[in-house]
Formats: C-alpha cells, structure tokens, sequence
C-alpha cells in the first residue's frame, strides 16, 4: 500500500533544526518539573484512593472542600462515564507509614462526606449493581512501598536502555548504537515534559506507557536503520545524508501506517478508556508522535552527524562482494590469450 509517489523529502537537511526545537521543549520540561516537580500518584508517594459513586452529579468543588484541611493535600477527579457520577478521590500521605495510619486515612474521608451532607455513603461491603452512595473501590499504598516502585521503574528503564545500546552496537554500529539511545533518551524527556506542563502524576501506568513507548520507538528507528544498511550497499559511492534520506522516504509509508493505526488505538484508548487509563492512553500518544519525529530527525541525524559527508562502505555484517562467474570465466580466457600472443 503506497500514500505517497516517490517521495524525496531532504530530512537531513532539518537536522539541525529539529534538535534545537527538542532542546527547546526538554529545557522548558525540565525547568518546570525543577520549579514545581512531577506530580507523584500514590503509588510513588503513598497515600489513599477512594472511589466513590453518588446518586447524582457529583459538585468536585464542594467534595474537596469538604476533606480534611481543605482538600490540600488530595486530588479530586471525575472516574469513570459521566453519567455513572462516580469521583475518585487521592490523598497523599502526610508521614503516616503504617498500613493502620493509611486506612484511617480512607475511613476519615468517607467521614468527611457524611459530615457534610453529601450521603449517607455506605463504605463496606461495595457497590452492589445499580447501588449509589457507596464506595466503588479503594486502594492504600504506604510510602516505603512506593519509593520502592519507583526505584524499580528507573532501574528498569535504565536497563532497558543499556540492553539497546548493546544490541545495536553488535547488529548495526556503534554509531547507530549511539543515534539509537539518544533518540529513546528525547522521547522520554519530551514526553516527561508534555507531561508536566498538563500536570499528569506519574503513576504505575505512565510507567508502563514510557517503557512500551521505548520499545516502539526503538522498532521504528531499527527498521530505518536496516534500510540504511541495504542502501550503503547499492549507494557506495554517496555520502551518508544521502542515503539516510533515501532510506527514511523508502520507509515513510511505513512509517505513516504503522503511527497512524497504532495511533488510532490509543485515541480510542483515552476517550472510551476511563479515568484510570487516562494517563497510559495520553502519554502513548505523545510518545507515538515524538518516537516517529525522533527516529526521522534524531536517529538518523546522529548517524549523518558521527559518520560524516565521506563516501560509505558496507558494513561488517554485509556479505562481501564476489566476483561473477562470466567475469571470472573472461578472466581466464584473457590470460589464455595473453600466453598464446606472447608464444
């Protein structure tokens, strides 16, 4: 299938242009999340969630106002379909480390709401079907869980990264190695960053989305690479900028499909979801965007940038060039030849 005819768009030519557009938004990204941090969700900072379904359209306002300390230190959202009028409500933990200390923290909440008129809400058991006033779910995570979960979430993508790197290096070349990881590095700097400017906690699903959006900006970047490798056996006597530009508009319809039908996925994702998959769906489909920016502008312009504008030879994995049997053949008829003149 072919969206385009022949394209032959110069993408190295915006090399340049491109890293200092990133630069831009992972400077601004960073400096925000320095002034005013990432939002933690409880699974990272511990803390309560209790998830509420009234009999009518729920005031987030007046539900806030009405927790301990004014709602200051929790997060009041909508869960769920808006007509199942069902709030989530988060509260961080304030030093309370035992799971005692966390479950009060529920329990005071639900106390919260009954004080203020907005019950009577029914806290144990559940809902049952088509019930209202009552509790949906909850649940509790203690701070020392948390900061466990989110050392384990940096060191997985820490060696996520390091096994890329070591993989492309031994398939491609180190250099390809390097374009690899520090496009990986910009998407998850520029998602990060999108993400703190629409103030998005960074949950156990954010998580997940980062690392699944390694993995497919990785499988988008690796299939340009192979292209590239291919093209330096049939373009040997062009410089790299060529021939990464041929491979990208070789690929782009590929490109083009795979993002837009994956992307189409996660469009879905957010607007039929839920609440709870809100931040997986949003922070794939920014990674979608900027893992097929970067494996166009970023990949791709390292490798241009390391190897230089010299003539290209195949690489090591490229199977050597053997002469033919015609010209082999002529070879030996000529030297034949050269021996019956010179008798």
């Amino acid at each position: 299938m072919h969206i385009l005819k022949n394209p032959n768009f110069d993408f190295v030519r915006w090399k340049w242009h491109a890293i200092a557009l990133s630069w831009v938004i992972i400077g601004a990204g960073l400096l925000l999340i320095w002034k005013s941090g990432l939002p933690r969700g409880v699974e990272f900072s511990g803390g309560s969630i209790v998830i509420v379904k009234f009999a009518q359209t729920p005031d987030l306002d007046r539900i806030r106002g009405t927790l301990p300390n004014g709602g200051s230190n929790a997060i009041v959202q909508s869960y769920g379909a808006p007509a199942n009028n069902s709030v989530m409500i988060r509260v961080h933990t304030t030093g309370a480390e035992a799971g005692q200390g966390l479950s009060a923290t529920a329990d005071a909440t639900v106390a919260a709401l009954n004080q203020a008129g907005l019950g009577p809400i029914r806290a144990t058991p559940f809902c049952a079907p088509g019930e209202s006033n009552c509790i949906v779910g909850t649940s509790i995570v203690g701070p020392t869980v948390g900061a466990e979960l989110q050392r384990r979430g940096i060191l997985a993508t820490v060696f996520a990264l390091a096994g890329i790197l070591v993989y492309i290096a031994f398939r491609f070349r180190f250099s390809f190695a390097v374009g690899a990881v520090v496009a990986t590095i910009h998407d998850l700097l520029i998602t990060l960053a999108i993400l703190a400017f629409f103030r998005y906690e960074l949950s156990l699903n954010v998580i997940a989305a980062l690392l699944t959006l390694t993995g497919y900006s990785m499988n988008d970047t690796i299939v340009i690479f192979d292209r590239i490798r291919e093209n330096t056996r049939a373009m040997r006597r062009d410089n790299i900028g060529t021939i990464v530009n041929a491979a990208v508009n070789q690929m782009l319809d590929r490109t083009i499909i795979t993002g837009g039908t994956t992307m189409l996925s996660v469009v879905a994702l957010y607007l039929f979801g839920g609440e709870v998959l809100k931040g997986f769906a949003f922070t794939m489909i920014i990674g979608i965007i900027t893992g097929t920016y970067s494996s166009v502008f970023i990949a791709a312009a390292i490798v241009v940038i390391w190897q230089g504008k010299g003539p290209q030879a195949p690489m090591k994995s490229a199977p050597a060039a053997t002469a033919s049997p015609v010209a082999a053949g002529g070879g030996a008829v000529a030297k034949k030849s050269g021996k019956r003149r010179a008798s």
